[in-house]
């Protein structure tokens, strides 16, 4: 289950994004947003033939800059160095399937949660594996260097015989399942669902076992800001309340998902 004095935050930061909303009008404007996304992560992220930035995660974007009438730029950057360029200031914030976690929040803040989606294996269909060290143990796990998924797995399951693989993104990670250079994938389960399995080459493949919740892998997503940067924060949880309220966030996630990925208030 989630950590639950970071479950608690969570709920107060979405009840303190009602109070954005009361001040929207007053805040500061806020003239351009830079995005920092790592593409290869599709339907949140990722490029067409001729470079164009599409997915879930450019369309919110977009949405919450139209809401601020300010300019979005995208900024591409590899998922596993994402943290350190944004306390480097190479952009302002980072819009790319982040999960909320207590190891992030000791680098850097987030905005009010966003959506939730689940982490699960993938593996060939009929397999039978189930996401625990005895399942796993002697096989070879690929994750994405930088997620939770490589963490949960290092933590979880490589002390118990289980050779967890990082990759520096997705797409070498679904490349080398399809290849049987791994037997399993552990990543973002709406990821896999339709970024991989709804494709040709993941064909023979299927989400497998329960999905996994530990405090490792976090109760949401966000988007990533400075420490501090508190006016970007109160537009963008402003925002965002905004575009849940006028329907775009449920237009959105519409267009991707046929599960509702948006957080469930308890």
């Amino acid at each position: 289950m989630a950590n639950t004095s970071l479950t608690t935050r969570l709920r107060q930061a979405a009840a303190l994004s009602l109070l954005a909303v009361c001040s929207f009008g007053a805040q500061a404007k806020i003239d351009q947003i830079r995005f920092a996304v790592d593409p290869t992560y599709p339907p949140f992220e990722s490029k067409t033939a001729d470079g164009k930035l599409v997915g879930f995660d450019i369309d919110l974007g977009n949405a919450l800059c139209a809401q601020l009438q300010a300019k979005c730029v995208w900024v591409e950057s590899q998922f596993d160095g994402i943290i350190p360029a944004l306390k480097a200031r190479k952009f302002d914030a980072i819009l790319s399937d982040m999960g909320i976690t207590e190891e992030r929040l000791k680098q850097i803040d987030f905005s009010v949660p966003l959506y939730d989606t689940h982490a699960q294996l993938i593996a060939r269909k009929g397999s039978g594996v189930l996401p625990t060290a005895e399942s796993l143990k002697g096989k070879t796990v690929g994750v994405q260097q930088g997620t939770v998924q490589e963490r949960y797995a290092l933590a979880k399951w490589q002390p118990h015989g289980v050779n967890v693989v990082p990759y520096g993104d997705q797409a070498q990670v679904e490349s080398d399942l399809v290849a049987g250079r791994l037997d399993v994938v552990f990543t973002d389960a709406a990821q896999a669902a339709i970024g991989f399995l709804k494709q040709p080459q993941g064909q023979d493949f299927a989400l497998a076992g329960p999905i996994v919740e530990d405090p490792i892998i976090g109760p949401g997503t966000a988007i990533g800001l400075r420490k501090g940067d508190t006016e970007l924060k109160n537009a963008i949880d402003g925002a965002f309340a905004e575009i849940k309220k006028n329907g775009t966030f449920d237009t959105i996630q519409k267009k991707y998902f046929a599960t509702d990925i948006s957080i469930q208030q308890k």
